[in-house]
């Protein structure tokens, strides 16, 4: 008896996707992720801004441990500064936007609720406020 194999088709290797990186902003002008950043030493905010820029780079493609999901399509980055492991947590838009919600130093072995149900009141209010369309205004 002939064993079946299935053929195995070569891969093709697509485009790398750009990413772009918007920081939420309240309607009264208010930048959590950057009002936390403003917050860190020198070689902390290097860090940071290191890791956002990894994740611009890898986009949905980022694993642990330097980023998971949490729930709700609400993502965390994780960025080991302040001897501690502080967290952005994100969501993806609109095809290419990665937009940054808030950030936190994780104190509980798990990312507290009070942070998730932030980042996804600021998704929200995102979403009613830009399109895709007027996203490109920003």
């Amino acid at each position: 008896m002939k064993s079946k194999q299935k053929e195995l088709k070569p891969t093709v290797a697509s485009e790398p996707k750009e990413w772009e990186i918007i920081f939420y902003t309240t309607e009264q002008g208010k930048c959590p992720v950057k009002d936390f950043m403003l917050t860190l030493s020198k070689p902390d905010f290097v860090d940071m801004t290191k890791r956002i820029e990894y994740l611009r780079t890898v986009g949905n493609d980022i694993r642990r441990p330097h980023g998971a999901p949490l729930r709700d399509k609400i993502y965390e980055l994780r960025i080991p500064i302040l001897n501690n492991e502080t967290r952005t947590l994100y969501f993806f838009c609109y095809n290419n936007y990665i937009v940054l919600t808030n950030s936190f130093i994780k104190k509980t072995d798990k990312v507290p609720q009070t942070e998730i149900e932030k980042a996804i009141k600021y998704k929200q209010d995102f979403l009613q406020r830009y399109s895709n369309e007027t996203i490109k205004e920003l």
